[in-house]
């Protein structure tokens, strides 16, 4: 297990120093001059270089990479051109939000996904299963920003039975945590849909059912959680992705968390939040696989963890 985990460690550190060497070299590419936005539109090319040179912008493309690996390597994620804060200050401000956000948005997806795609493998062939089936097709392809916006019509401004939007108590973490549930639900109902199937037709669920085991118990206690087992990595790269590719969601419900600070840095071309947002994102993937991996032979004990 040592072996496996350090292993894993020093996989999880190369692919974070691939990620935050793409993204510095894709910014660095940028057309589009941060010094000149902070100076503003009126500022003379001697003051635009005085910024450039203040922030170490004149320098060629390694010296600025080596420069922010070891300032991250001290836990420094630099300062923000814009709002003139520590990018860690700013993360950490806006961290609690999209963690409950998170939480909440991955708890629906479960909720409904599990539940559909079970029903979907007991009907299969059937009118329920087919119904299902589109409507998880429908889920997986819809537009954050439109189902966002139909949920606030509808359930806050129609019904009104939640806030438009902020953030606070729990009916302001309903909608949009919903709006996440619904979308991303589609793909574990197919793939609990799936893996149900197969499972089902296994040996040993046929011998207990042959033991005269109810139904409800053999799916509860022997297809579900055999079932499940191909969704857990599903949930670690979830809770990578749900950290910064709340950009829509956030905005649309005013929901102050690091998707919204990641849509106002790529607006401001503020270098220094977005590679901040981008390296928290990719520690949060690399965290959950790594996770997803730890449990799934506590869930299946016929998993041999050192071939992985």
């Amino acid at each position: 297990m040592l072996t496996f985990i350090g292993r894993r460690i020093g996989y999880s550190l190369l692919i974070l120093l691939g990620v935050s060497l793409i993204t510095y070299l894709l910014l660095f590419m940028l057309p589009a001059d941060p010094a000149r936005q902070i100076a503003g539109r009126s500022a003379t090319p001697e003051v635009v270089a005085g910024i450039r040179a203040q922030l170490g912008l004149d320098l060629p493309f390694y010296q600025q990479y080596a420069h922010y690996l070891g300032n991250l390597l001290q836990g420094d994620l630099g300062r923000s051109y814009i709002q003139r804060s520590e990018v860690t200050e700013l993360l950490g401000s806006r961290l609690q939000p999209s963690l409950e956000l998170m939480a909440a948005g991955i708890g629906f997806e479960l909720l409904i996904g599990i539940s559909l795609g079970v029903i979907a493998a007991l009907r299969r062939g059937g009118i329920a299963d087919r119904l299902l089936t589109a409507l998880s097709f429908i889920g997986v392809s819809a537009p954050q920003f439109i189902a966002a916006m139909l949920f606030l019509y509808f359930f806050a401004v129609q019904l009104e039975w939640f806030p438009m939007g902020g953030y606070g108590g729990l009916k302001h973490l309903m909608l949009p945590a919903l709006t996440l549930g619904l979308l991303g639900s589609g793909w574990y109902s197919r793939m609990v849909r799936s893996s149900m199937i197969e499972v089902l037709h296994q040996d040993f669920i046929r011998t207990a059912r042959a033991k005269g085991l109810s139904r409800a118990r053999v799916v509860l206690r022997h297809v579900l959680p055999n079932a499940i087992v191909p969704i857990i990595p599903m949930i670690g790269i979830d809770i990578g992705v749900f950290m910064g590719g709340l950009v829509v969601v956030e905005s649309v419900f005013g929901w102050p968390g690091i998707g919204q600070l990641a849509w106002q840095a790529i607006q401001q071309v503020d270098i220094p939040v977005i590679v901040g947002v981008t390296t928290i994102c990719a520690v949060a993937i690399v965290l959950g696989n790594l996770i997803a991996d730890l449990v799934i032979p506590l869930i299946d004990p016929r998993i041999d963890i050192k071939k992985h």
